[in-house]
């Protein structure tokens, strides 16, 4: 399958689709007759895929990494941190509640052991013309919600609609969506407005904690504002037996308890109050597992290896300040940063610091730029930095007393530069007001990397505060921009697209809720962006990131 392709076919295969009520549900069928699908649409497939050909033919039965006889029944426990006061994970405002996405199923669902490659859920076909210019899904007449009500184009419609008139990101996300319409009794047809395009999501209007109608394998079973959900297996699930569910959805209840702090989330693990926990902390992971259940087998530490994807996680200015806007300033804070000797004092050297956008990946670049890079980047030369086109970039080193010392001149010298002095032992701008940093946290895993990087940024006449707050003022803080650093992570895929819009375009930049935390705005990045989500192979891929 052509690589251009994953910008309409996988465009709306991850669509969740959402229970309209009732009343809704029957006028929406009520409308007019479906206009004909594209007739050089094309077969519908079983499969897309970003990277070639699918591994599995239309007649599998089960995938690879599932065990098709696996037992039925028992309970999991998970734990979240923080609270929730929704069940509507559209809006911006409100927590929703985790698992959320149990109880909703997709057009399409991706499998485990391919990368970005889609097979049919509620939809078990889709097709697209050869300019790529639309997608259509033919809707399994089998689907249905949890009150047995058939799903249809005009539920398709109705989610996407929600989604993107609800949620400005999503909005922004799916723009190239022109138009979203009934072509069948049984198919729905995207159309965008050019040649190409990508990934979507669903959900509800307006936050509330009265459960949803959903039609996956799970449904809410209970819960408790703020602290507990607990979701229960469908018994008579319609898409049980279909080849992407065999061997999966497994469990007869899956339970989430909330914990508002870290060291008691831990602890309720060790007392056997959940079952399965994701370390984030090296420190945790070098210190805080040595209890009776561990040395008696009775919980195992194990660690794998990532080769999926790449994560980028880092100190984060809010650039719409004008303190941070200049470079300079922010070479500078790079400069003080001793990430070896927070590596060796807080993360046990378990970490390595990130020297790419899609560090860990073949995405991610190294030395100048040469061959299809380089024909990439030329003509944006007047855009970019020269140092681009001559100089490796490379993270400063800190090993030594001696190399924290020359850093933190170097970093001295970057904010003279940039036009601030030091008096008083406070670093000032030209008209006199003190340079401040309020690092702004909700974790207090983070708070002891914050305050090892404080006392650097004081010795340059820094004024540094650490604010903790709960998650509910994190989350509204940093979707209003109303900070002035955070620590923020991107997760990167190995087939990257729209999303760097949103975490890195300038339209996105001024847009509450999106996930363009530094209010990045370059127009030079924003064509290489467009490289990205418009790569025509997987050669020019990897030179556009």
């Amino acid at each position: 399958m052509h690589v251009k392709v994953r910008l309409a076919a996988l465009l709306v295969s991850l669509l969740p689709i959402l229970g309209l009520p009732g009343t809704i549900r029957d006028a929406a069928a009520q409308g007019a007759s479906a206009p004909a699908a594209p007739a050089d649409a094309g077969p519908f497939r079983s499969a897309t895929s970003l990277m070639g050909t699918p591994k599995y033919p239309a007649d599998f039965k089960h995938f690879d990494y599932v065990n098709p006889d696996a037992p039925k029944g028992g309970t999991v426990r998970l734990s979240e941190n923080g609270t929730f006061d929704s069940f509507n994970a559209i809006i911006t405002r409100g927590t929703p509640g985790a698992g959320l996405g149990l109880i909703y199923d997709t057009l399409t669902t991706q499998s485990r052991d391919e990368v970005a490659t889609a097979y049919g859920l509620i939809a078990d076909g889709v097709r697209y013309p050869a300019d790529f210019s639309s997608v259509t899904y033919r809707l399994r007449p089998e689907a249905k919600w949890h009150d047995g009500t058939p799903i249809t184009p005009d539920d398709v419609i109705w989610s996407f609609d929600v989604l993107t008139k609800n949620n400005p990101g999503q909005a922004f996300y799916y723009r190239h969506v022109k138009d979203v319409q009934k072509t069948g009794e049984r198919e729905v047809t995207f159309t965008f407005d050019q040649g190409g395009n990508r990934e979507l999501p669903q959900i509800i209007t307006q936050g509330t904690l009265e459960a949803p109608l959903g039609s996956g394998a799970y449904k809410i079973k209970s819960f408790v504002p703020g602290r507990t959900i607990v979701y229960e297996r469908v018994k008579d699930y319609w898409g049980k037996d279909l080849p992407v569910n065999v061997g999966t959805n497994n469990f007869d209840e899956i339970r989430y308890e909330y914990y508002r702090d870290d060291t008691v989330e831990l602890e309720a693990f060790k007392a056997d109050q959940y079952d399965f926990r994701v370390e984030i902390s090296a420190k945790n992971w070098a210190t805080a597992y040595d209890f009776p259940a561990k040395a008696e087998g009775k919980v195992l530490l194990e660690t794998f290896e990532n080769r999926a994807s790449g994560v980028m996680q880092a100190f984060v200015p809010n650039l719409r300040r004008a303190k941070f806007q200049d470079p300079r300033v922010r070479r500078a804070l790079n400069y003080a940063l001793d990430f070896e000797g927070m590596n060796k004092t807080l993360f046990f050297d378990q970490y390595e610091r990130v020297n790419s956008y899609f560090s860990g990946t073949e995405l991610a670049s190294s030395g100048l730029p040469t061959g299809r890079e380089l024909e990439i980047l030329t003509p944006l030369k007047d855009k970019l930095p020269p140092e681009v086109f001559t100089t490796p970039y490379t993270n400063p080193v800190n090993g030594t007393d001696q190399d924290r010392r020359s850093n933190l001149r170097k970093a001295a010298d970057l904010l003279k530069e940039a036009g601030f002095q030091v008096k008083g032992r406070q670093l000032v701008d030209a008209s006199g007001t003190p340079f401040t940093i309020e690092i702004l946290l909700m974790s207090p895993a983070f708070e002891r990397v914050a305050l090892f990087y404080k006392p650097a940024l004081e010795r340059l006449g820094i004024g540094v505060s650490v604010r903790m707050v709960d998650t509910s003022q994190y989350i509204n803080r940093i979707r209003s921009r109303d900070f002035d650093m955070i620590v923020a992570s991107w997760g990167q895929s190995l087939s990257p697209g729209n999303e760097q819009r949103d975490y890195w375009g300038s339209d996105s930049a001024t847009r509450d809720g999106s996930r363009n935390y530094a209010g990045i705005s370059n127009p030079a990045i924003d064509a290489l962006i467009e490289k990205v989500i418009y790569a025509t192979s997987r050669e020019d891929l990897v030179a556009a990131t």
